[in-house]
């Protein structure tokens, strides 16, 4: 949906630890928008990359995660 919604789910990932793990399990992201879905966030894919402002911070994603996302 929108970047809040992206947020909102990050921000719920640091404060769960089950949730954090998953994430950084995900290495593709059908799995991520898959596990945002199961914990109640319906993300919209093309808003998670750049040029948009990043909702993640690297310690959040795999390695392969974070250079799709995180890249500038």
């Amino acid at each position: 949906m929108a970047i809040k919604d992206i947020k909102a789910f990050a921000d719920q990932a640091r404060s769960n630890p089950e949730l954090k793990d998953k994430l950084a399990a995900c290495q593709k992201i059908r799995e991520l928008l898959t596990l945002a879905k199961e914990a109640g966030f319906a993300l919209d894919e093309q808003e998670l990359y750049p040029p948009n402002e990043p909702q993640f911070t690297e310690d959040q994603l795999s390695e392969r995660l974070a250079k799709a996302l995180l890249r500038a």
